[in-house]
């Protein structure tokens, strides 16, 4: 057992290792991109940037490192680039909807997030036009979209990255849940006609005429394996895969196809180097060369694929492997610039000149340095490898966020009633997204509780977060916390539970029978307000942090306004004042913990770093605080 032990230490450790020098790369990476494109992806002779996936695969990368890090200067260069194209009636320029080119749907994902943060419509114009052109789609008669209308009864893997993870996530936010139906179908058709049944590697391109030059007469097939086809689209399961309703009838299955892909994927990875050559099928064939954007994106796919559960753990060990193979080959600093090389620039089938898809063809496409697809995937695949430090400090556990004694509702723009502030799924500067992916980064689950707390309804949860319970002036019929909840709640924390009380100012949340609750644990939430701030004076609502805070270690100063302060007595004691008050306390109670702050405090508007100055520490102060609660779960 000690062997085993020791063994599985070293695995992680070197995970660790390799993740962490991710993070490095992730962000020198990202300079490029920011240095080299500072308005919108450009291509080369100083062509003008169009509407393009290219800029969607960098832009998807960059968010990635934005929510795990809450660095604002991301998500402001996402804007950026987008505002380059879409004007304040959500026209995008350059895009032309009759064309019917899956790959013009890419970027309506960073559309939904920029609706999504910021609430304007301009955003959400734009991506509705996206979401008609797939209702407009020609398709097969299978019901597989035509991959452009040029290509007539085609279907390209590539397709599948370009345009399901975006309307996965229009149909889980939109609530348009009949459409995951159809999504799950593009990728069963797919796999069904393109899938080899000796490797499991499957074909670029199918054409279901099986009229194109290209195409097998029989099946339709184009003749080889080109692995960025099949990078896109392991990155469009991976990436689907998240919105789909975990009781709907297709999940199940495309979880297996996602295990058959990452099976035929690990077979063919290079055993020396770790990366993939750009013809799957013909390893070390004179003219074949190890491809960098593929070997990103299947780094991506397998490593994500096991954060989120689809595949075995076993896999983080290709995943691994292939990115420190990345990094070794196609990694190069020039002039204190990091650059990418080794990406094709282009593989497609038909058109003109014609692409007959032979292995002559792929291997005589250019190859490039610091193009956007392999610039982009290698942030991708670098944002999972940078959560490999963390993502097992909290695996097992499960925080769940009160939904009951919280409660607001609103219309979306739908004109649903959906539940808002302070919500794990709200992006806007009141959700808590940012503090759910702090979770996230260290491998503990998030859920929700919708009914009142009861030991069952606890039963498997690690951390417990009640905030800002309702008052008549937020619902019409506010769910108090009564005498049976504080006896569960109570129970719950004694026997090794970790509650998390977030108060607010005198004006804003239900102290009566919220304070019944904390004063079990010694804490009284006072009916005052404190930092009050005037217009965007953000240093009258500052507090520093003593350098040997136990919770908010290397942590100097943050932002925190119209705070209610508290009383404590035994066991409660002080972890964070501002002179005399006392801004956040901890309660230990029997084997659990409880800490209390006088504020909502992590919600987006304070963490995501795009309002407050970068020197404020929220994000890290809130990091500080996921990290304490999983130390105290037992």
């Amino acid at each position: 057992m000690k062997i085993t032990f020791c063994f599985s230490l070293f695995i992680l450790l070197s995970f660790a290792s390799t993740a962490q020098n991710a993070n490095d790369y992730n962000k020198a990476m990202a300079k490029t991109v920011m240095n080299t494109w500072k308005d919108s992806v450009t291509y080369g002779n100083g062509k003008p940037a169009k509407w393009s996936y290219d800029q969607g695969v960098i832009l998807k990368g960059i968010e990635g490192l934005w929510k795990f890090t809450g660095n604002g200067d991301y998500f402001k260069y996402m804007q950026k680039s987008m505002d380059h194209f879409v004007d304040d009636e959500g026209n995008i320029r350059t895009y032309k909807f009759d064309n019917y080119t899956l790959d013009n749907i890419l970027c309506g994902r960073i559309l939904l997030t920029l609706y999504k943060v910021t609430g304007k419509k301009k955003y959400y114009k734009a991506a509705s036009i996206l979401r008609e052109q797939l209702r407009q789609q020609p398709r097969i008669d299978e019901g597989g979209f035509w991959h452009k209308k040029i290509y007539p009864d085609q279907m390209w893997l590539d397709g599948l990255y370009m345009a399901e993870p975006f309307y996965a996530e229009w149909a889980a936010t939109f609530h348009e849940d009949s459409d995951f139906n159809d999504i799950a179908r593009q990728f069963i058709i797919m796999e069904q006609h393109a899938r080899d049944p000796k490797t499991g590697l499957l074909y670029h391109g199918y054409d279901a005429s099986k009229k194109e030059a290209w195409a097998n007469k029989t099946t339709g097939l184009s003749a080889n394996f080109w692995a960025r086809a099949m990078g896109w689209y392991g990155m469009g399961l991976v990436d689907a895969l998240p919105y789909f309703p975990k009781g709907h009838p297709k999940r199940k299955a495309l979880i297996a196809v996602l295990n058959r892909f990452a099976a035929a994927v690990s077979k063919a990875q290079d055993p020396n180097s770790g990366l993939w050559w750009d013809v799957l099928n013909f390893p070390h064939r004179k003219g074949n060369y190890e491809e960098a954007s593929a070997s990103c994106m299947f780094v991506y796919a397998l490593a994500k694929g096991v954060r989120l559960g689809y595949l075995p753990s076993s896999y983080l060990a290709v995943a691994k492997k292939g990115y420190a193979g990345i990094i070794k080959k196609f990694i190069t600093n020039d002039d204190g610039q990091m650059n990418f090389k080794g990406t094709v620039s282009v593989s497609g089938l038909g058109g003109h000149p014609y692409r007959d898809g032979s292995f002559n063809y792929y291997i005589n496409e250019k190859v490039v340095t610091n193009d956007p697809k392999g610039i982009g995937a290698f942030l991708l695949a670098s944002d999972e490898m940078e959560l490999l430090p963390t993502l097992f400090v909290g695996k097992g556990k499960t925080v769940t966020l009160d939904y009951y004694f919280n409660h607001e509702t609103k219309k979306d723009i739908t004109g649903k009633t959906v539940q808002w502030h302070y919500v794990w799924g709200e992006n806007d500067n009141g959700g808590y997204s940012m503090f759910g992916n702090i979770f996230h980064k260290y491998g503990v689950a998030t859920k929700t509780l919708k009914t009142a707390s009861t030991l069952q309804n606890l039963k498997n949860t690690s951390i417990y977060i009640i905030v800002d319970p309702d008052n008549e002036k937020e619902s019409a019929h506010p769910n108090y916390i009564m005498d049976k909840d504080i006896s569960a709640i109570y129970t719950w924390v004694k026997s090794g539970g970790v509650l998390l009380l977030f108060s607010n100012d005198s004006a804003n949340v239900e102290f009566t029978h919220f304070n019944q609750l904390a004063s079990k644990f010694g804490i009284h939430f006072n009916f005052d307000c404190n930092n009050k701030e005037t217009g965007r004076n953000f240093d009258m609502a500052q507090l520093q942090v003593n350098n040997n805070n136990t919770i908010f270690k290397n942590v100097k100063k943050v932002y925190i306004k119209e705070y209610s302060s508290l009383s404590l007595n035994l066991p409660a004691f002080p972890v964070l004042k501002q002179g005399n008050l006392n801004v956040a306390a901890v309660a230990k109670i029997g084997k659990g913990a409880v800490f209390a702050v006088g504020d909502p405090w992590f919600y987006n508007e304070y963490t995501d770093g795009r309002k407050i100055p970068p020197d404020f520490q929220n994000y890290q102060a809130a990091e500080g605080l996921v990290k304490w609660a999983i130390g105290q779960t037992k």
